[in-house]
């Protein structure tokens, strides 16, 4: 599948969301997880496709709940949870990039010597959670102002938690925003925790772990926790797309 772009006269055929995904450097995304529990993929959504997703924002059909930060503890801004049908384009990232992922959520178990096994395939994962009662849909958008931030938390919804999940930039560092950054804190038993600052362009991704992550250490794999959240926005609006593949209660 193509995706064509149409600028007044001119159209432009772009490669498929599911090209796009199967053209990043997964051996080095990979590598970064294992290090770091943390990757940048390089950019999967034109400005165009970001714009779009953004716009959804002010469509209330498009979502099954809106969160305002303040209410909660949770920080300050909103952010609203999207229903299903999900909009395609956040659709078909979700059931492309899945694949990739589950391969190092299984080595991942392996390591930490966990029996779950993720299956190859989305579809038949949100089944699994669906039977588990987890029918919500998780994919979100996240809308920040200046002063807005988002507190260090984790994103789970049920007993069924997917180990990696994902955020793209809809907005321009610079242009749009400024501040805002995204932020991963690992906690490690025993030491200091340790903040990783990441720096994102318009329509890339961080891929990164949802709840802990295998670390080696003299006698084997021992797991480390992670929380991650956003700094405070300096000026202008940042809005991101987030990607959980596991469903909620």
């Amino acid at each position: 599948m193509t995706v064509i772009v149409r600028h007044h006269r001119h159209a432009r055929v772009h490669p498929s969301i599911a090209d796009r995904v199967a053209s990043l450097d997964w051996e080095r995304i990979a590598t970064d997880l294992d290090q770091r529990g943390c990757a940048v993929t390089g950019t999967i959504l034109l400005p165009d496709e970001c714009d779009a997703i953004a716009t959804t924002y002010e469509n209330r059909e498009r979502f099954r709940s809106r969160i305002v930060m303040a209410r909660h503890g949770f920080g300050s801004g909103e952010y609203k949870y999207f229903a299903y049908p999900l909009p395609e384009t956040i659709a078909e990232l979700r059931k492309t990039t899945y694949p990739r992922i589950a391969a190092i959520a299984n080595r991942w178990n392996d390591s930490l010597g966990i029996k779950n096994r993720y299956p190859e395939d989305h579809d038949t994962f949100i089944e699994q959670c669906h039977r588990a009662g987890q029918t919500r849909p998780t994919p979100l958008l996240l809308r920040y102002g200046e002063g807005d931030y988002n507190c260090l938390h984790q994103d789970l919804y049920g007993a069924i938690a997917f180990p990696l999940q994902a955020a793209i930039l809809l907005s321009a560092p610079g242009r749009d925003f400024t501040g805002g950054e995204f932020v991963i804190v690992e906690q490690r038993p025993r030491m200091q925790s340790r903040a990783e600052v990441v720096s994102l362009a318009q329509g890339e991704a961080v891929i990164f772990a949802t709840h802990h992550r295998p670390v080696r250490g003299a006698r084997g794999f021992y797991r480390v926790n992670l929380r991650h959240g956003v700094s405070r926005l300096r000026s202008g609006h940042r809005l991101m797309l987030g990607i959980i593949f596991h469903d909620a209660q």
